[in-house]
């Protein structure tokens, strides 16, 4: 199996979970030009999935006005240690990526 291009840590804080994803991609706009002066085609992710323990607790559409290797950082209530917390994503070429986490104490 090929190694993940998404990290994800789940950690409680208090009374909630601090959700810490790193996805590396490379978000083209469709702007940029190759050293062949060349347009590099779009390709972005175009919608980002959270959930814990099944429970949607992100649902967002991305555009290619996200940056490079783009970071998602969010913080949950009623969470325990144990739980499971997974993050999706889809991008325009149809690739998609998914990666779970248990939540750390």
């Amino acid at each position: 199996m090929a190694e993940s291009s998404t990290r994800i840590t789940a950690r409680m804080r208090q009374d909630f979970v601090d959700i810490r994803a790193l996805v590396m991609h490379p978000m083209e706009t469709g702007n940029r030009r190759d050293a062949k002066n060349q347009l590099v085609p779009l390709h972005f992710i175009q919608r980002v999935q959270v959930t814990h323990n099944g429970r949607v607790v992100l649902d967002a559409q991305w555009s290619q006005a996200i940056a490079r290797d783009p970071f998602v950082g969010i913080r949950v209530r009623g969470a325990k240690p144990g739980d499971k917390v997974a993050l999706a994503w889809v991008d325009n070429k149809g690739v998609r990526e998914s990666v779970e986490t248990v939540v750390a104490a």
